[in-house]
């Protein structure tokens, strides 16, 4: 596997039953039969904890349906790790029950459990090690009303930095925290009558997309570069315009929020 692991989960199981487990989410029979290769990669560990791990970004949320499943089969915890954005995200489920560890390092995880993962050993400065970025403009909600929304998700109240609303005439902006990487999915649900563009990027934007999204479901892609295989239907602009700067500005998202600072 060439660079840092998208997902990964942990668990106390064979490798064999972790590759079954993701196979069976990620409804390999019809990849196979197309002659694509998994995208998964098996990391044997040095005690009971083995792990899979991915670099493909469409296979996301995979990670949680593995581990939810063997949680069910497993005494000790099973961990799913997301890091495609900023925060990291580091789930533990027991019983098919999760609880989000906010304060959890995944590369520490890992290694503490014996099976360290792909990548661990770049700086924490290089290229490669930061992590993507997500902001959301909401349209057609005040932030008072996604703010009562998002407390209601939850049976807990949100501890401090969890995710920060900014109002501004084009709507308002969200910015999640740890265990927050899908508050604008869920505000979309909730809230049918928004309109969510959330923007994905890089610090310096050379990767950089925008998928609109209304009543939970993702409407259109715009991406740069293109992606070669896209999973919606893909515009060649937002709100008019066609380059990474210029979007943010019509959308009112200041380009230093993805700076990683």
């Amino acid at each position: 596997m060439s660079g840092w692991p998208l997902w990964a989960v942990l668990a106390p199981v064979a490798p064999a039953l972790l590759e079954t487990r993701a196979r069976a989410a990620l409804i390999f029979e019809e990849d196979e039969e197309d002659g694509k290769e998994p995208s998964f990669e098996i990391i044997r560990g040095n005690g009971r904890y083995h792990a899979i791990a991915s670099t493909d970004p469409d296979d996301l949320g995979a990670e949680m349906r593995i581990a939810e499943a063997l949680s069910l089969e497993c005494d000790e915890p099973v961990y799913s790790i997301e890091r495609a954005k900023e925060p990291w995200a580091v789930t533990s489920w027991r019983n098919g029950a999760s609880e989000v560890l906010e304060d959890e390092d995944p590369d520490e995880l890992a290694e503490s459990l014996g099976c360290p993962l792909p990548g661990h050993e770049q700086s924490s400065d290089s290229p490669a090690s930061k992590p993507l970025r997500t902001v959301s403009l909401i349209e057609g909600v005040r932030a008072e009303e996604a703010h009562r929304v998002l407390e209601e998700n939850h049976d807990a109240p949100f501890s401090p930095g969890r995710y920060h609303l900014q109002s501004t005439p084009r709507g308002f902006l969200l910015v999640c925290g740890k265990g927050m990487n899908f508050a604008d999915i869920i505000l979309s649900e909730r809230l049918p009558h928004a309109t969510v563009y959330a923007v994905t990027a890089s610090p310096s934007l050379d990767t950089f997309s925008v998928t609109r999204i209304q009543g939970g479901e993702g409407i259109e892609e715009f991406a740069h570069p293109p992606d070669e295989f896209p999973n919606l239907p893909v515009v060649s602009e937002i709100k008019g315009e066609t380059t990474p700067e210029r979007i943010l500005a019509a959308l009112g998202i200041p380009a230093e929020w993805f700076r990683n600072e």
